[in-house]
C-alpha cells in the first residue's frame, strides 16, 4: 500500500507503509522518480529519471512541507 500524502504540479508524493524505519517519501511523475530521507534532514536518497532541477524542485516541496 502507497498512501499519496498529496500531489503539485503533476507530483505524486507518496510513501510505503512498511518498507523500512527511516522515515522518507517518494515523489514521482511522468519523468521518472525520487526518494527522499526526511530524518535527520532532507536529502536526496534516490534518483531514477528526474533531472536535476526537478530533484532540487521537489526537495524544496519536502522541505516546506
Amino acid at each position: 500500500m502507497s498512501p499519496t500524502v498529496f500531489r503539485w504540479k503533476g507530483y505524486r508524493f507518496f510513501f510505503f507503509s512498511r518498507e523500512e524505519e527511516r522515515m522518507h517519501v517518494h515523489v514521482m511523475c511522468a519523468d521518472g522518480e525520487a526518494k527522499f530521507w526526511l530524518e535527520p534532514e532532507v536529502a536526496l536518497a534516490r534518483n531514477y529519471g528526474l533531472s536535476g532541477t526537478q530533484v532540487s524542485e521537489t526537495m524544496e516541496v519536502v522541505k516546506d512541507r
